[in-house]
């Protein structure tokens, strides 16, 4: 068994499928572990979404602000954006079933040295913590009373975790640490505007994976979300999203040898 880590595939399916034949992925024998963010702004996220599911357990995702973006929009607590292309998701005849299975992935897998998460850690938590953290928010998205969860779940404060927080501010801040964060301080202060490069951080913030002292460095994190970034591999980060939405390329990384596999993604139509 072979498992390759895939960045951000945002419903360009079309590319998803070349990488996929350009691994010879076979899902009898192999597994993918997903960056999340699987659907929106990409033309497919339908076909994405559905594909995904049939694979049963040979692929993990974990969630990404996009596919909260569409349980939240499903659900009336979030609001249609002028880029989103979630409308054939919403009017599918088997929306609910993909619904519920999405809000039942998780957010962070641990296994092997490796932590699968959509964007980053803060740097105080180490795995063990994060991944208890992690189960914090999947239990809420399961719960029968996940609407309530979802209507108190965006936004972005508090800006920094603390043990002592409680209720809907300690998950949004999870939420936010593991599906947002590109920048925080070296205390651990989140900042949402930034999007740019890592080498050009806000004043007073560094990129989340070169704050010194992490608590998570013992593990080597996969991770996607910062296109700007795009593939970077370092001894405990593989970071991902190469940017296949904005016609680059679409990345997969096998985990055992850390060879890397793209495809060209400008074909792809996302208009």
């Amino acid at each position: 068994m072979t498992t390759y880590a895939i960045g951000d595939i945002q419903g360009c399916f079309d590319s998803f499928q070349h990488l996929l034949d350009l691994i010879r992925f076979d899902p009898a024998r192999d597994r993918l572990w997903l960056v999340g963010d699987l659907v929106n702004r990409g033309p497919h996220s339908l076909e994405t979404l559905r594909f995904v599911k049939s694979l049963g357990k040979a692929a993990i995702t974990v969630l990404g602000n996009h596919d909260l973006h569409l349980v939240m929009l499903a659900e009336g607590y979030s609001k249609q954006r002028d880029d989103d292309t979630l409308d054939e998701i919403l009017a599918a005849p088997d929306r609910e079933e993909l619904l519920a299975w999405l809000r039942r992935r998780p957010m962070m897998h641990v296994e092997n040295g490796f932590a699968l998460v959509h964007a980053g850690l803060l740097p105080q938590w180490t795995i063990g913590q994060a991944h208890a953290l992690a189960g914090e928010v999947e239990k809420a998205l399961r719960s029968k009373k996940y609407q309530e969860f979802l209507a108190n779940m965006w936004g972005s404060e508090p800006p920094a975790w603390s043990d002592d927080l409680t209720g809907w501010p300690r998950l949004r801040v999870i939420v936010n640490a593991m599906t947002r964060m590109r920048f925080c301080s070296a205390e651990g202060v989140m900042e949402f505007k930034a999007k740019g490069e890592a080498t050009d951080p806000p004043p007073g913030y560094l990129p989340w994976f070169a704050v010194p002292r992490r608590m998570s460095a013992d593990h080597v994190l996969v991770t996607g979300h910062w296109s700007a970034l795009g593939l970077k591999i370092k001894p405990n980060l593989l970071a991902l999203d190469s940017g296949c939405l904005w016609g680059r390329h679409l990345t997969a990384v096998r985990l055992p040898d850390r060879a890397v596999y793209q495809v060209d993604c400008s074909g792809e139509d996302v208009s």
